[in-house]
């Protein structure tokens, strides 16, 4: 009988105890639906010419909720380029950590590459929540030259994508309205987890840049000239060389 008494107390606590986690979690998944809705995402670019900065502003939802980790997801065209090596340092000052998916050749024209992605780490520690502001430096690639009279090409630099992440929400298919995406868990990319990913969270549409391309009905004439100029210089040297007997 006591044994019956025990049996039937352990698997109440049991049922308590589950119960109580289900609503647990439920609650953090409500407070992160909500975060999702409140949250939006900007997009400004500075500067001028082949080389502009990205300035992304991520509006968080007042109701700080601990524990969320926030993830940006460039998707980077092929008319632009990041520098790994200035991303690292510029990383080492702010408070955000970079990761690119693929290696970047820095000298390749447009018409010869591909886009890439890359995953930006923004911290929001403190006791209230403030923007979070990225700002990520690129630079235009060289273009194929253009045989119809255009000067200039214009590449949309589309805004990032915003996710987010908690540990205690495990039930991430019962945010409705959002996807559930894979993403890199760490800037490392040691493994990957589970993120939420805000939809239609851009208060604006792409940001085109306008950048110079080549007139290419020009190549033959700069390219002869260039070579002409070339000899020209050289048999000038050659003859000064040789009369003041400078071998």
């Amino acid at each position: 009988m006591y044994f019956t008494l025990l049996s039937a107390l352990a698997c109440l606590s049991t049922c308590y105890c589950l119960v109580e986690r289900d609503e647990q979690n439920e609650n953090q998944c409500g407070l992160l639906r909500q975060w999702l809705e409140s949250s939006s995402v900007s997009v400004e670019i500075s500067k001028n010419g082949f080389h502009r900065d990205v300035v992304t502003t991520v509006e968080l939802s007042p109701n700080v909720l601990s524990g969320v980790r926030v993830l940006l997801v460039y998707r980077w065209p092929r008319g632009v380029f990041v520098d790994p090596y200035q991303l690292t340092s510029l990383s080492d000052q702010s408070d955000w950590q970079i990761f690119v998916d693929s290696s970047i050749d820095l000298e390749v024209p447009a018409h010869k590459t591909s886009g890439f992605v890359t995953y930006v780490y923004p911290t929001h520690d403190g006791p209230t929540p403030r923007p979070l502001k990225v700002t990520i430096p690129i630079h235009g690639r060289y273009h194929e030259p253009s045989f119809d009279g255009t000067t200039f090409t214009t590449v949309d630099i589309d805004p990032p994508e915003l996710l987010l992440r908690t540990e205690k929400c495990t039930q991430l298919n019962s945010i409705e309205a959002h996807a559930v995406v894979d993403a890199p868990c760490t800037p490392e990319n040691s493994s990957m987890c589970v993120w939420i990913k805000l939809q239609h969270q851009q208060e604006r549409g792409p940001v085109g840049l306008q950048f110079p391309v080549g007139e290419g009905s020009l190549v033959v004439p700069v390219c002869g000239g260039t070579l002409l100029v070339t000899v020209i210089c050289c048999v000038t040297l050659s003859k000064y060389m040789w009369r003041h007997r400078i071998v």
